[in-house]
């Protein structure tokens, strides 16, 4: 075969794979749109991507499993699900399809094959919809109402119905508010339509209203006025931090309380870790803790339960915060008033002790501290741990990858593979911990291990808040991971 019929041969795939992706595409958003079921890629969304980021996607799932995970499987897999009839549910489609090459000969065909996988789905009860409201709009408010538009599908699981702000709302707060929602300098355009109606003190998003309440504090609101009942506020103001003050949300037409950040006398949560330990038909006010806490705390549990863990110590290189000085000025902790874009500031953290919330066993176990960098966000934390049982790099390589294939940490988890990974790529990641396999150390007794954990400390936070919040409002669909 000559060069140029090669060339034309590999056009002709090409041509090929991108119609096939087309229709994958139709085919995730008929799902998701239709019957309230969500499918992803070893994590990964594929709602509102791109033919290219879709193909992307596919050859990091082939290099995550060493196996090729060919768009055209993907597409009979996913037709094969529009099918057959099932409750709302969020499926890995990536496992899904690297299960059927390997399986493919104990079925008939792809139907079969999935009605194999999820048959017992069809016994999985109906979720009842649940309101929410969120209380501040700062950094993480706005991730969070991005993400909660963005997945409202047929308004199964989550509604966003209102948000809290201070002061007066007029025309010009509210084209600022819906400005900053449709824009941001470090997660790009909102992938959705904003606008705002003055009358009703509201912002459309995407076509839906979600008013906007100016209060002072949280007991002078009625959401039953707005039509919102038996609520899940997320308060991401961080202005009340207790129990004693987080119960001051609990007024007319709100049920429950998730704090986006630690909490004090309340459960303190990492979802994948420990949110079963707490019932929320016995609890009403939930922490969904750090974005540290959230990144490392999984990565240390799948070491604790393979491994164990003598001691340690955790460093982060974070992302500098809206708490730090712009310009050198006066500010109550002494490196914190020095230009945040201009240095590297030692600062404190206490995600060491509050890994032991999630984690008992670890406690008194880890030191920690923190350096904020001149990044606007993604950040980094570096364990250094003595482990209990001796390990090579390769089985902790193993170790790792294992939990983020399988088990209860594979939306928490991502393996990377990237000899180039650097902060900026892990920007936009929904998983709070990002493994980095190529960065790992393991000394020669195996005693001693340094694992390296990106995170993107607002996103992939705000994913864990989403999760909690699914949990703590019981609108939990059927999985497939």
């Amino acid at each position: 075969m000559s060069q140029n019929e090669t060339y034309e041969k590999e056009l002709a795939f090409q041509a090929d794979r991108r119609k096939a992706t087309v229709e994958f595409i139709k085919t995730v958003n008929d799902l998701w749109y239709d019957k309230a079921i969500e499918l992803v890629l070893f994590k990964n969304q594929l709602i509102d991507k791109s033919v290219s980021e879709i193909l992307n996607l596919h050859e990091y799932a082939g290099e995550f499993v060493q196996k090729p995970i060919s768009i055209f499987d993907s597409v009979e897999i996913a037709q094969a699900i529009k099918t057959i009839d099932l409750p709302p549910a969020k499926l890995d489609i990536g496992k899904l399809t690297y299960e059927y090459q390997k399986e493919a000969e104990n079925y008939n065909n792809a139907t079969a094959f999935v009605n194999g996988k999820l048959g017992e789905a069809k016994n999985y009860e109906n979720i009842e919809p649940k309101d929410v409201v969120l209380y501040g709009f700062g950094r993480i408010g706005r991730l969070l109402a991005r993400e909660l538009m963005s997945k409202t599908g047929k308004g199964s699981q989550l509604r966003l119905r209102a948000i809290v702000v201070r002061g007066s709302v007029d025309e010009t707060v509210l084209e600022k508010r819906a400005s900053l929602l449709r824009s941001d300098s470090v997660h790009g355009d909102f992938l959705g339509t904003v606008s705002y109606n003055v009358e009703k003190s509201a912002l459309i998003i995407n076509g839906t209203t979600v008013h906007i309440i100016s209060a002072n504090q949280p007991e002078d609101i009625d959401y039953t006025a707005y039509g919102i009942n038996d609520a899940l506020i997320i308060d991401n103001t961080g202005a009340f931090r207790d129990d004693v003050a987080l119960k001051r949300h609990l007024t007319k037409g709100a049920s429950k309380v998730l704090l986006t950040a630690p909490g004090k006398g309340v459960p303190n949560i990492v979802h994948g870790v420990n949110q079963k330990e707490h019932n929320p038909d016995e609890v009403s006010i939930f922490s969904a803790a750090s974005c540290t806490t959230n990144a490392i705390t999984p990565v240390l549990k799948a070491i604790e339960d393979s491994l164990g863990v003598e001691h340690g110590h955790l460093e982060t290189i974070h992302a500098y915060t809206n708490d730090q000085n712009l310009v050198d000025n006066m500010h109550k902790k002494y490196r914190r008033g020095r230009a945040a874009a201009l240095n590297m500031v030692i600062t404190e953290t206490g995600a060491g002790k509050a890994v032991a919330k999630a984690l008992p066993v670890l406690e008194g176990k880890l030191t920690s501290n923190a350096i904020r960098v001149p990044v606007p966000n993604g950040s980094l934390a570096i364990l250094n741990l003595n482990v209990k049982k001796e390990v090579t790099l390769e089985e902790l390589n193993d170790i790792l990858k294992k939990y983020a294939l399988e088990g209860d940490l594979v939306e928490q988890i991502k393996y990377s593979v990237d000899n180039e990974l650097v902060s900026s790529d892990i920007v936009g990641s929904s998983a709070p911990s990002i493994y980095d396999s190529n960065a790992t150390i393991v000394t020669e007794d195996g005693k001693n291990i340094i694992l390296y954990i990106w995170y993107d400390n607002e996103y992939g936070y705000s994913h864990q808040v989403i999760r909690l919040a699914k949990y703590i409002a019981k609108v939990r669909r059927f999985t497939y991971y």
